[in-house]
């Protein structure tokens, strides 16, 4: 019988050998080899958090902080708005239908009128 870890071996075949609760004797299945149980054998491993390093773990924050340059989710198009006839409008995108449909876009113009279309 040969031990690596938690796994028990038999020593004339190398079959891997399962232990039968409350027997003190294991019996190799493929070469009928008897040997003693050596008991159950349990390995705990512990790391402390430190141990391993990580750019990710150190950039975690309870409490998440975006910077006012982030909210704005939109961006400026060159389009009339049916309004006020102003050039230019903002749009965002959002995916509010299944995934193999097309996102909705939002636009929105500096006179306050807003729409929205399929695509």
């Amino acid at each position: 019988m040969s031990t690596v870890g938690t796994l028990v071996f038999c020593s004339d075949c190398g079959n891997l050998l399962d232990s039968i609760a409350g027997s003190d004797r294991i019996e190799c299945e493929m070469c009928g080899a008897v040997t003693k149980d050596p008991g159950s054998k349990s390995v705990t491993t512990q790391s402390a958090p430190a141990a391993f390093p990580s750019a990710l773990r150190l950039k975690k924050s309870a409490v998440q902080t975006i910077a006012a340059e982030d909210l704005q989710t939109e961006a400026e198009i060159k389009q009339k708005c049916p309004e006020c006839a102003r050039e230019k409008m903002w749009f965002y995108t959002l995916q509010l239908r299944s995934a193999d449909e097309g996102a909705t876009v939002f636009y929105r113009c500096e006179c306050g009128y807003r729409f929205n279309t399929n695509n």
